[in-house]
């Protein structure tokens, strides 16, 4: 059967550098750091005081004071940067089909505050079992997803996925898919994440994952340079609006971005580190060029996983060197985590969104904090080390690689109508 084409026709995002698409993309194009001392809780005892946070955030602006209550930190992101797709996006609700609109998210944790605040009450109680009776759908992944589709009345396709840091866009591969199989017209996709509280940064400070630079948190996601020493955890939300082409012409929509292809693959490796030779992330690049019917070549930047990881940087860009060949040495690569720090779950949304403003505005982010080269990566790539270039992006990937080797990339390509 012939697929049908799918584009982006709204944009909204949540973010520790912007609390909108706008705010975002001057602070990616400025390169703005987002971190800071942390101020959600008291985390001087922590090996880590530092993370990326949203700043100046009070859900009751947005929501209603009650509503708000019921829900995780988590889903009130996605509730927020979702309202601001949609407004985006122009869509009528009055004139579509309720049936073909879906909602598909992603969150890798999901409400991790809610679980770890009632366990808290729990055992101060004195063990008593008196639990907030929204626990459990404050806490479920899957009910960011379900939160929207009630707001919108959207009775299609409804799921979260969950593949740890590569959900995100995993969400938006199954959004294309739906689409392309006439499933869905209309998909509300993304993810969101909020796990900036004790047993977050405890948790990951625990494995390693994270940078101790507190002397200078700003400086601390540093992606390709020498010393970097870990991530950056960040939180936040991201939110697009994937339509069918001719049902987004139809009704005159703003297009920002076609998607034409998703890749999916497994380290099969390890359950936190990457495949040293990149073999994963040399698959799933290869998977979406596939899928897009488009050859290396024609990718014009690729906002990369980049964690800032000692294995992680090397490890992916080997795989670039593979797929692409000489290519390589001819597109840009940034990671803008180097900005927002690692939003987990959400961050292939966020980063999606990027992928997306440097194909429209013809900028390419950069990637802040280098300071030291490298030896173990190669010096030919052009990592758009800490200003922003300028050039015509035709088509950009965005990759995400996530723990347990899951990995996912998009493609997505300037409209040729």
């Amino acid at each position: 059967m012939e697929l049908r084409r799918v584009v982006v026709t709204g944009l909204g995002a949540l973010t520790p550098i912007g609390n909108s698409v706008d705010a975002y993309w001057q602070s990616l194009t400025k390169g703005v750091s987002g971190a800071a001392p942390i101020t959600l809780f008291d985390a001087e005892k922590f090996k880590t005081k530092f993370a990326c946070e949203v700043k100046n955030f009070n859900p009751n602006e947005f929501l209603d004071r009650k509503e708000a209550r019921k829900m995780d930190r988590f889903t009130q992101f996605a509730m927020v940067a979702v309202a601001e797709a949609m407004q985006d996006s122009g869509i009528n609700l009055d004139t579509i089909d309720p049936n073909k609109s879906g909602v598909i998210w992603g969150s890798g944790i999901g409400g991790i505050n809610t679980f770890q605040n009632e366990v808290i009450n729990y055992i101060e109680g004195g063990r008593t079992p008196r639990y907030n009776p929204f626990f459990i759908p404050k806490m479920i992944a899957d009910i960011a997803a379900g939160y929207i589709s009630i707001k919108y009345g959207f009775r299609g396709p409804n799921f979260v996925t969950v593949s740890a840091c590569a959900s995100g866009t995993n969400a938006i591969i199954d959004s294309l898919n739906y689409i392309r199989l006439g499933h869905m017209d209309i998909a509300v996709t993304g993810g969101s994440e909020a796990a900036v509280n004790e047993s977050g940064m405890g948790g990951f400070s625990s494995m390693k994952a994270l940078s101790e630079r507190n002397d200078a948190p700003e400086k601390a996601s540093r992606p390709f340079d020498k010393n970097r020493d870990g991530f950056v955890l960040g939180e936040g939300a991201g939110a697009l609006i994937l339509e069918e082409y001719e049902h987004a012409k139809a009704r005159g929509a703003h297009i920002y971005a076609e998607v034409i292809g998703g890749g999916m693959s497994a380290d099969a490796h390890h359950i936190t580190a990457p495949h040293p030779e990149g073999k994963g992330a040399k698959a799933v690049m290869q998977n979406a060029l596939n899928d897009a019917h488009i050859s290396g070549h024609e990718v014009d930047y690729i906002n990369v996983h980049g964690t800032s990881t000692p294995l992680g940087d090397i490890s992916e860009v080997l795989a670039i060197e593979s797929v692409f060949g000489e290519h390589a040495y001819k597109l840009n690569v940034s990671s803008t985590k180097s900005m927002t720090g690692h939003l987990l779950g959400a961050a292939g949304a966020i980063e999606a969104i990027a992928a997306i403003k440097a194909i429209e505005k013809g900028i390419v982010p950069p990637t802040i904090n280098h300071e030291t080269v490298d030896e173990g990566l190669n010096p030919k790539i052009n990592y758009t080390l800490n200003k922003a270039q300028e050039r015509e992006i035709n088509v950009a990937l965005s990759n995400t690689f996530g723990f347990g080797g899951h990995n996912a990339s998009l493609v997505f390509k300037k409209l040729n109508e």
